[in-house]
């Protein structure tokens, strides 16, 4: 059902800061994956996030404008994230932070992505945080590709048939279900 009737915005989260980091590859191929009618693109401040404060909310810096601004201008996030001791990273949970009491996403259709499939134990604690925060999560658009030890930048994996094929599957699913809210 691959519907091109109007144009879906995503944004791409990545959940690490590293500069060679396959979570982040694997959003940029599906960036590139993606069907005609999606305009997405990859958040960059998730490094420049103060510390998340109520009391800052409400003279909140232009970070933090940006993100919820980003999030609001989305039909719908792609989430991918690595695992740091079972959980987590704690820069991607301060960005969730920022947007619990802002209303930019409550009901947004939310696809995970995971790099790895050892990391069970982040996307059981992701699923839980966005459940929490009233995201839905689309679990036929949500994936773990494992790129482990696969050296894999986006080119690599867009070159890759069977990973392709898998990242743009989840895209589909995940702009159709976008269409059907």
């Amino acid at each position: 059902m691959e519907s091109e009737s109007r144009t879906i915005r995503i944004l791409a989260i990545s959940g690490s800061l590293r500069k060679i980091s396959s979570n982040t590859a694997l959003l940029h191929a599906a960036i590139a994956l993606s069907p005609a009618n999606v305009e997405m693109k990859l958040y960059g401040g998730l490094g420049n996030l103060p510390y998340f404060n109520p009391d800052l909310e409400p003279t909140q810096p232009s970070s933090v404008t940006d993100l919820r601004a980003q999030v609001k201008w989305s039909d719908g996030l792609v989430i991918s994230s690595p695992e740091y001791a079972h959980g987590v990273p704690g820069i991607l949970k301060n960005a969730l932070d920022w947007l619990v009491s802002g209303e930019e996403f409550i009901g947004k259709p939310i696809a995970l992505f995971n790099a790895s499939p050892r990391a069970i134990y982040a996307t059981a604690s992701l699923t839980e945080i966005v459940t929490t925060m009233a995201g839905r999560i689309v679990p036929e658009a949500s994936l773990t590709i494992s790129l482990l030890g696969k050296n894999l930048d986006a080119a690599g994996i867009v070159a890759n048939p069977e990973i392709s094929a898998e990242l743009k599957a989840a895209m589909i699913a995940f702009t159709n279900a976008i269409l059907l809210t």
